[in-house]
This record gives C-alpha cells, sequence and structure tokens, in this order.
C-alpha cells in the first residue's frame, strides 16, 4: 500500500511538472466542455480556474460546417462570455494556409453555405470551371454532383485540401455523422488522390493557434476528448496534453494507443489540481 502512494506521488508530480510552464490551454468543445446543446455543469468552474491562475485558453475545434461566430453564439447561450476572436476552426486554418499559397484563388469548394461564406469574405472565388485548388469541408448538404465535379478535378491534378481529418462527428446519444474525412476517403477511393489536411492535429492548426495568440509551441497544453486529434496534436509537438472522459474516450483505448496523454481525467474541471496554483 506504502509503495502504491509513493508511486501516485511520484507520477502525480511528474504531471504537475509537465504543466508547471504552460501559458496558455488550447480546448476542445465537444465532448470537453458541453456534449450536443448541454454545457457541463462544472465548465463555468474550470474556466473560472484557468483565468484565477492566469492561464490564457482558445476554443478549438475541427468542425468545418460551422463559422467561430456560430461557436461564439452557442457558448454565450450557455451562459459564457466568449467573443468570435476566442474561437479559432478549421476553416480559418485552411484560409490562412490557402492565403500563405495563393491568395484570392479559385477553389471548387465542397461543403456548407456557412463554409462557403467564410472563404467568400476572405476573397476566395467560388469556381467549378478552373479552380485552384478543390478544398472539401465538413459538408452536411454533400451529393453526387459535388462528389462528381471534385473527382473530375482531382483527375486532372488540381490541389486537394481538406480542412480536417475527422471521419465521424459525435451527435447526441451516442451516434455520430461521416465527417469531412470519410469523405474524403471517397474521393481518394475514386481517384488515387490524397488530401492536405489542415486541421487538429496538423502543424497548421498549431500554427495559427499560436499565431493568434502570439505565443511559442511550447508555451501551451491541449485539452481535449480524442486520441487521434486533440492529444495527437500535443504529442507530436512536445507539448503537455490532458484527455478528458466526457466524450466518450475509455482509458482501455487509451492504453493501446501510441499516442500518450499527459494525463487522463474524468471531466475537465479535473484537470485543475495539475495546473500551477492560484498566486
Amino acid at each position: 500500500m506504502e509503495q502504491e502512494k509513493t508511486q501516485t506521488a511520484k507520477r502525480e508530480a511528474a504531471i504537475k511538472k509537465a504543466f508547471a510552464r504552460v501559458k496558455a490551454l488550447i480546448l476542445d468543445l465537444d465532448g470537453t466542455l458541453y456534449l450536443g446543446d448541454k454545457l457541463f455543469e462544472y465548465t463555468p468552474n474550470f474556466l473560472d480556474g484557468l483565468t484565477k491562475r492566469n492561464l490564457r485558453y482558445i476554443f478549438v475545434s475541427n468542425n468545418s460546417s460551422k463559422t467561430a461566430q456560430d461557436y461564439a453564439r452557442k457558448l454565450n447561450r450557455m451562459g459564457l462570455s466568449v467573443t468570435d476572436e476566442m474561437v479559432y476552426t478549421s476553416t480559418e486554418a485552411t484560409i490562412e494556409y490557402l492565403d500563405r499559397l495563393k491568395p484570392n484563388a479559385n477553389i471548387y469548394l465542397i461543403g456548407t453555405p456557412a463554409l462557403e461564406s467564410q472563404f467568400r469574405a476572405a476573397g476566395y472565388v467560388m469556381d467549378d470551371e478552373s479552380p485552384d485548388f478543390v478544398v472539401l469541408g465538413f459538408d452536411t448538404t454533400f451529393n453526387y454532383v459535388k462528389f462528381h465535379h471534385g473527382c473530375y478535378w482531382l483527375r486532372r491534378g488540381v490541389p486537394f485540401i481538406a480542412t480536417h481529418p475527422d471521419l465521424n462527428c459525435p451527435v447526441t446519444n451516442g451516434e455520430s455523422m461521416p465527417d469531412a474525412g470519410a469523405l474524403a476517403a471517397a474521393f481518394t477511393a475514386a481517384t488515387g488522390v490524397h488530401p492536405k489536411y489542415i486541421g487538429k492535429p496538423y502543424r497548421e492548426m498549431l500554427h495559427g493557434i499560436t499565431t493568434r495568440m502570439k505565443l511559442r509551441i511550447q508555451d501551451f497544453a491541449v485539452v481535449g476528448d480524442r486520441l487521434s486529434t486533440d492529444i495527437s496534436m500535443g504529442f507530436h509537438n512536445h507539448i503537455p496534453t490532458a484527455l478528458v472522459q466526457s466524450g466518450g474516450n475509455s482509458p482501455q483505448f487509451n492504453d493501446h494507443s501510441d499516442v500518450q496523454p499527459t494525463v487522463v481525467v474524468d471531466r475537465v474541471v479535473d484537470l485543475l489540481p495539475y495546473l500551477p496554483p492560484v498566486e
């Protein structure tokens, strides 16, 4: 028993050391701070705890079917005080990536009206005649015409960009919807062309976050409920991570993954004791 206590104390000390230099947290949304349309009751206490510790945070989502403004409005409806700038999505990361390659390019966009509105606002031209890029998002309006046209351009060498790699998007009652990664797999099956992914866990997403917050990568920690995106982004960039179980991941699944979080907690609020203390 005494040996077990010693091992636990050493493990907790190692976790606290890993988080000791953190200045800001990258926070996943659905499954981490809320589930569906219901805010977890402990989320306000968690965010308040970050503020008391002078830790900054940014809300981050791979879901490109909605805008940052959509998420900010949702969080405000839930009772939080959130500005648009506090939310960063894979859509914004994709636009910033394309801005570095070819600003105001012509694109064949496969996505929702909300996704299209963001690209238009950023100066991109929707073009199904001579696109510079095929851009795929989480498209809840997807149809065969889009599939056919997208494949046509991919077979002719037009670069393929996908906003994020998620295969499924969780919805209520433990169900899920096919996400951008699943659609991308269909295009790859038909054409042999693989997309350039932008969202979590890829470097472009992290680059956008660090640029917005004017911090270094090593200043961050990542908190989320998915090993394949949230935790992987932190793990492969050598920054601390917290895997929360509120989104449905199980410790057994974690144990068999090559990607290992710094700490596993049941609820996001359970991370507070491992963070730097209130001064």
